[in-house]
C-alpha cells in the first residue's frame, strides 16, 4: 500500500505557503534583532510591543490588529526554532492535505482564535506572541484529516502520524501548565479553532464529503465562541494610549531639562565672570529657567494621572522635580533682584 505521505506529495509536490510562513517568521525575528534592539536569546517586552505583540491594554485600546501581528513575533531564537520545526513538520502535510488557500485560512484563523483566548486568559498579565497558536491549528487540521482517512491508511502509518500528533499536542499542553511563560491558552485555542475550521474547509482523498450540517455547526460554534470570548476579555487596568502619551511627554521633558541645565551652566559661568549685573542674571534665569520649568510643569500636570499606568510613578517624580526647580529658580531671581536694589 502506498503511504499517505507519498500520495500527498503526488497531489502537491511543493509547499510554498509553509516555506513562506517560516521565512516570514525568521525574517521578522532577525529584523527585530538587527534594527529594533531585540535579543537573540530573549527580546524585551518593549520591543515586542512596538512590533505588535498581544497585550490586553494595547490590544483593547483599538489595536485589535495585534491579534494577527503577534503570530509572527518570537521572544528568542529557541522559541523561533521550535515553532519553525513544528511548522515545517506539520505544515508540509496540511498544505498538501487541504490545498494552499485552505491551509492559509486554517493557519490564520487558528492563530487569531488562539490569541483571542490568550487575551481572555492572560488579560493584563502578559505580553504574548508566537506562531504556536496557528501551528496547533495546523496540527488540529492534520489530525482531523488523518482520522477521516484512517480506512485508507495502514494501521502502522496511522498510529505513527495520528498518534504522534496527539502525543505532541498533549505533551506540549501539559508542559504549558507546568512551565511558566508558555502561552497555553493560545495553544488550546488554536488547536480547537484548527479542528473547527478544517471541518468547514474539509478536503479528503477517499473519505466521503463532509456533511453540510457538520460544516454549519462548526461555523456556528466558531462564531459563537469567538463572540463569547470577546465579551469576556478582562477590562484593562489602564489605557495603552495614555501610557504611550506619558512616555512621549516624559521623554520630551527629559530632553528639555537637559537644555535648561546647559543654560543654567552658562548663566553660572557668566556670573563668575562678573560681566553681568544682578538684574541681567535674574532676567536670564527667569526667562531661560523659571518659565520653561513652569511651562513643563503645566504640561505634565495635564497628563493622565491614573496610578495604574506603568509610568505614573515616574511622572509623579518629575512633577515634584519640576516644581522644586521652578521654586528654586524663582527664589534665586527674587534674591538677585533684591541684591540689585540694595546695590544699584
Amino acid at each position: 500500500m502506498i503511504s499517505i505521505y507519498d500520495r500527498l506529495i503526488q497531489r502537491s509536490p511543493a509547499t510554498p505557503i509553509t516555506n513562506t510562513l517560516i521565512a516570514l517568521n525568521v525574517g521578522i525575528f532577525f529584523a527585530m534583532v538587527l534594527f529594533a534592539g531585540a535579543g537573540i536569546w530573549h527580546s524585551p517586552n518593549d520591543v515586542q510591543l512596538r512590533w505588535g505583540a498581544n497585550f490586553g491594554p494595547a490590544t483593547q485600546d483599538g489595536e485589535w490588529w495585534r491579534l494577527g501581528t503577534a503570530m509572527f513575533l518570537h521572544f528568542g531564537v529557541v522559541h523561533l526554532l521550535l515553532n519553525s520545526l513544528s511548522l515545517w513538520e506539520a505544515g508540509q502535510l496540511v498544505e498538501r492535505m487541504y490545498g494552499r488557500w485552505r491551509f492559509i485560512g486554517i493557519y490564520l484563523i487558528a492563530g487569531l482564535c488562539g490569541n483571542l483566548l490568550s487575551l481572555v486568559v492572560q488579560g493584563n498579565q502578559a505580553v504574548s506572541g508566537g506562531a504556536s497558536g496557528a501551528i496547533f491549528g495546523v496540527y488540529g487540521a492534520a489530525l482531523l484529516f488523518l482520522w477521516r482517512e484512517r480506512a485508507a491508511i495502514s494501521a502502522r502509518e496511522f498510529r505513527w502520524l495520528f498518534g504522534g500528533g496527539c502525543v505532541f499536542a498533549v505533551i506540549t499542553i501539559v508542559l504549558g501548565f507546568v512551565i511558566p511563560g508558555i502561552d497555553n491558552a493560545a495553544h488550546i485555542g488554536g488547536l480547537i479553532a484548527g479542528v473547527l475550521v478544517s471541518i468547514v474547509l474539509s478536503q479528503s482523498m477517499t473519505a466521503r464529503a463532509m456533511p453540510a450540517a457538520y460544516r454549519y455547526i462548526a461555523v456556528f460554534v466558531l462564531v459563537l465562541t469567538s463572540v463569547s470570548l470577546v465579551n469576556h476579555i478582562p477590562t484593562p487596568k489602564y489605557r495603552w494610549s495614555d501610557e504611550l502619551l506619558l512616555r512621549s511627554e516624559i521623554n520630551a521633558f527629559l530632553y528639555e531639562n537637559q537644555a535648561i541645565n546647559r543654560t543654567w551652566l552658562e548663566i553660572a559661568h557668566e556670573s563668575k565672570q562678573g560681566n553681568k549685573s544682578f538684574e541681567e542674571l535674574a532676567s536670564k534665569i527667569d526667562f531661560a529657567v523659571s518659565k520653561p520649568y513652569q511651562e513643563q510643569l503645566e504640561k505634565l500636570s495635564k497628563l493622565p494621572q491614573d496610578p495604574a499606568l506603568p509610568s505614573a510613578q515616574k511622572l509623579e517624580g518629575l512633577l515634584e522635580y519640576a516644581e522644586t526647580r521652578k521654586n528654586q529658580s524663582e527664589a534665586l531671581v527674587k534674591g538677585l533682584r533684591n541684591q540689585q536694589s540694595v546695590n544699584p
